[in-house]
């Protein structure tokens, strides 16, 4: 049984930013920060298969490509890199870009990478507070200027880069070209209600994000089955052992966690290692009633169990 509050990890990056508040104190003015990565606070236990963290952009990333499980494994390496992303701040005009506007042949995806275009053959779209994007190993991407996204992904630093914008740092060509998907991206879900309290955000075989809204003052406890991470987005609360506020971040295995929740209420974004969403995660000890709806919803027909491997953009629910 675990729960833990999660220790910080600041990295610098060409396109990070001097100024991480709200959600962390650590700036530094000489050096741009451009992830936040949360670890467990108990050092010496294994690795998690899930990593939390931050992403702070003051200019474009580069377009870049994960790979999937088997191609990792013909590497060396234990797994490859799903994720989602949550956006928690977004300047005017941010954008992100998924996928490629149109089919190429891996010759041409290879000219486009020699000679730049591929800056414009990814599809680009607007990227605002609360919206939620979901990428599957193999799926061309990147990150514009003027965002602070919450990424929840696979336990892998695997990247190969296609393009960096001028940067002088190494291109992956040959390994990008392998295990890019030379489609467009496949069409959006929404993301769903599965109580009043709980909204799920992605479900793949990896994991499930969801967010949680909790009204002031009431107390709920979490059961987090399996390995669970959770970060403040909003409000405050004393979780567990922990007192709260935005930017904490908490790691939960097969433990329970009392949330007594403040007087402006809480919002929580929540992964966990599972490849649906979890019955009983939330149960409300004001009225001793859990969330079991998801069950009612299911017999109902109004909810599907089976987990969205689709990539999906909201524009709903946003805090």
């Amino acid at each position: 049984m675990t729960f833990e509050h999660a220790n910080v990890r600041t990295s610098s990056k060409p396109w990070g930013s001097h100024d991480l508040g709200p959600w962390n104190r650590s700036g530094n003015r000489e050096a741009a920060i451009g992830e936040l990565k949360f670890d467990r606070a108990e050092t010496q236990a294994p690795d998690p298969t899930l990593l939390l963290k931050l992403l702070f952009t003051k200019q474009k990333l580069s377009i870049q490509v994960h790979p999937d499980d088997a191609f990792a494994q013909t590497m060396g390496m234990a797994n490859g890199k799903t994720e989602a992303w949550y956006v928690l701040s977004a300047e005017d005009g941010a954008q992100v870009a998924i996928g490629l506007k149109q089919t190429l042949t891996l010759s041409e995806l290879r000219s486009a990478i020699a000679d730049g275009s591929i800056a414009d053959l990814v599809k680009w779209q607007a990227a605002e507070v609360g919206d939620v994007f979901f990428i599957p190993a193999g799926t061309i991407h990147a990150i514009g200027a003027g965002l602070v996204i919450a990424e929840i992904q696979q336990r892998s630093d695997t990247t190969f880069r296609l393009f960096d914008h001028g940067r002088s740092r190494e291109l992956h060509i040959d390994q990008a070209v392998a295990v890019a998907d030379l489609e467009p991206a496949k069409t959006d879900r929404m993301p769903m209600h599965l109580t009043v309290e709980r909204m799920k955000l992605v479900s793949c075989a990896f994991f499930v994000l969801e967010r949680i809204d909790l009204p002031p003052d009431a107390n709920w406890e979490l059961q987090a089955q399996h390995e669970t991470w959770g970060l403040v987005t909003a409000g405050s609360a004393t979780i567990g052992s922990m007192n709260a506020g935005v930017g904490d971040a908490f790691f939960a295995e097969a433990d329970r966690a009392v949330i007594n929740v403040g007087r402006h209420g809480l919002t929580v974004l929540l992964a966990y290692a599972d490849s649906a969403p979890q019955p009983g995660l939330l149960r409300d000890l004001d009225d001793r009633k859990s969330d079991l709806a998801i069950h009612n919803l299911t017999q109902a027909g109004l909810y599907d169990e089976n987990p969205s491997s689709l990539p999906f953009r909201s524009m709903e629910g946003r805090p």
